[in-house]
């Protein structure tokens, strides 16, 4: 018997529907009115399809779903959470010898940027490439709009590899027109190279292309079959401050579009700024998961007061300070700033060198793992 899809919801619709394989919704009318809508959606093999009829025999209808498989009425009074546009569940891949992945689970919403890190060996690229379909799992399973991925997926998704070989002796337009004509359904080819900023590169060689145009190039190769998940795979890696802020920016307009972006990054900076939601992973598992602004504040509530360790020459004991040593520094953990500082200049300490800052994703990253987060 085949099992009914996960719960999902159809986007404009006053409820959610429930699992089965056909479901009909009825919608409010106005007091009054004569017809309602009913919507039928029916999923086999992957694939949606939507018609919509009339009926006229009755005034107003309470809000009802529906389920054919099983046989059933569901009724819904308030709407319910949408379903995720991926999910993973209870992923596992060993290798001889390695688990890379042990048991991960994770949902990531329509819309949002995801943000996937770790440490070198920590499993997130396996992840990544098991959600992409280039790795098979051991075991567990990977949906895609609430059914396992298939041709609409492949249709649908959009990958930048954190290196990929372009072609010899082609240049920038004529790279952009081989990939835009491998799909069926492709994005407006102007459109992508104005967001990608390629406008001046078009006649350009590809072998001529500086780092940030190159990955501006890639990003752009990803986006012509207007896909409604992105995985971009450590995009940045490489490129210079001013590239690399450049190509932020361009994954900020992407954003704006509301497409789905997937995110693996070293750098924190970038985490921070362009992801929505982020999990950090180590040893094949996940060890946090949230919002950015959601796990400093669960896991720190200080400020940190950096110094040159030579400008330090109190005894730290008799402050009552918490101490961060580092090779040529030191940093100080304080709840009120205010008042040590007050401390810092009645024990004769320079300030002249003084950095105040608030906790970062480096911070909790050393605060779970014990470890630097590096490339």
């Amino acid at each position: 018997m085949p099992r009914p899809p996960p719960e999902f919801g159809l986007p404009g619709s006053d409820n959610v529907l429930a699992c089965g394989y056909e479901i009909v919704l009825a919608h409010d009318l106005p007091q009054g009115g004569r017809q309602s809508a009913f919507d039928f959606l029916t999923l086999s093999g992957g694939e949606e399809r939507l018609t919509r009829i009339q009926n006229s025999n009755r005034n107003r209808l309470s809000p009802i779903i529906r389920v054919s498989y099983p046989s059933t009425f569901v009724s819904f009074g308030n709407p319910m959470t949408p379903s995720p546009i991926i999910e993973v569940r209870n992923l596992r891949k060993q290798y001889p010898g390695v688990i890379a992945v042990d048991g991960v689970s994770f949902a990531i919403p329509e819309g949002i940027c995801f943000g996937i890190l770790g440490p070198n060996g920590a499993g997130k690229t396996t992840t990544v490439e098991i959600m992409e379909g280039i790795v098979t799992p051991s075991s567990g399973e990977v949906l895609y709009r609430g059914v396992p991925r298939g041709r609409h997926f492949q249709e649908e998704v959009g990958i930048q590899f954190q290196s990929t070989a372009l072609q010899d002796f082609l240049t920038v337009r004529e790279t952009l027109r081989l990939f835009h004509n491998l799909y069926e359904k492709a994005a407006n080819l102007d459109e992508v190279i104005q967001i990608c900023a390629l406008e001046e590169l078009l006649d350009r060689d590809n072998r001529k292309l500086s780092g940030g145009q190159r990955q501006r190039l890639l990003l752009a190769i990803a986006l012509l079959n207007d896909p409604q998940i992105l995985f971009l795979d450590e995009p940045t890696t490489g490129l210079d401050p001013q590239s690399r802020q450049s190509f932020w920016h361009l994954v900020e307009q992407i954003k704006e579009a509301k497409k789905t972006i997937v995110l693996t990054t070293h750098y924190m900076e970038e985490a921070y700024r362009l992801c929505d939601e982020i999990i950090i992973m180590d040893h094949g598992r996940i060890i946090a998961q949230g919002s950015p602004e959601d796990l400093l504040a669960e896991h720190f509530g200080d400020t940190i007061l950096q110094l040159p360790a030579e400008d330090f020459t109190v005894d730290h004991e008799q402050l009552g300070f918490t101490i961060l040593r580092g090779e040529n520094y030191i940093e100080i953990s304080t709840k009120n700033v205010d008042g040590a500082l007050k401390q810092l200049l009645a024990n004769n300490v320079s300030l002249a060198r003084l950095r105040v800052r608030a906790r970062t994703l480096d911070d909790l990253f050393l605060e779970l793992t014990g470890k630097e987060l590096r490339a």
